[in-house]
């Protein structure tokens, strides 16, 4: 089963190698399918830096729009082209965070949830209220959490992302990540241990 996974992992690769081999080429159809294949990931990822959507989707539509004007920059024995893109959205993400702390805040940019885009569709008011209040306190336990440990937990569960491709997007060594999202996810079970007993 691993070695099927390993070979549709490395067929993609080849793919996503071959569209931007293309793509440096200037074929503007090539770079649309990795877009198409990228861009919910991207935005995902986004979302788990900015504090709202709007933030996000300008976040990745300026890094596709640079991995676009850098395209000649990609070179394959460097990493992945996944890797590759998704650290250019992050970092984009992250200016996008940085324009929008120097501008005066509303109350929608304090909206967490806005980051993780939390949808849990439910079906009866009773639902919503209790989707609500589940989203409000998964929020809560991330605040709780230190920075590194919280990013690297949203990213692996609303990015979904692997351990491995998080090293490669936050330039750390595959154990720092898998350590940061064990002792989070650690830290979350006992906060909601405390709450479930209280």
């Amino acid at each position: 089963m691993r070695a099927l996974e390993g070979a549709e992992l490395e067929d993609k690769e080849q793919t996503d190698e071959a569209l931007m081999v293309r793509a440096q080429a200037g074929d503007t159809d090539a770079f649309a399918q990795l877009y198409d294949c990228y861009s919910g990931r991207a935005l995902r990822i986004a979302r788990a830096i900015c504090r709202n959507q709007s933030c996000a989707e300008d976040a990745v539509q300026e890094g596709f729009l640079a991995i676009w004007r850098s395209r000649a920059n990609y070179r394959p024995d460097a990493g992945s082209f996944q890797a590759w893109s998704m650290r250019i959205v992050r970092n984009r993400a992250i200016d996008s965070c940085r324009r929008a702390a120097a501008r005066p805040r509303t109350q929608t940019d304090d909206a967490y949830h806005d980051r993780l885009q939390i949808d849990p569709n439910p079906t009866t008011p009773q639902g919503a209220a209790i989707a609500q209040s589940e989203r409000e306190g998964l929020i809560a336990s991330l605040r709780q959490l230190p920075e590194a440990q919280a990013e690297a937990i949203v990213l692996a569960f609303f990015g979904e992302l692997s351990h491995f491709e998080i090293a490669k997007l936050l330039g750390l060594p595959h154990g720092t990540v898998k350590g940061r999202v064990r002792l989070g996810l650690e830290k979350l079970r006992r906060e909601m241990e405390v709450a479930d007993a209280g």
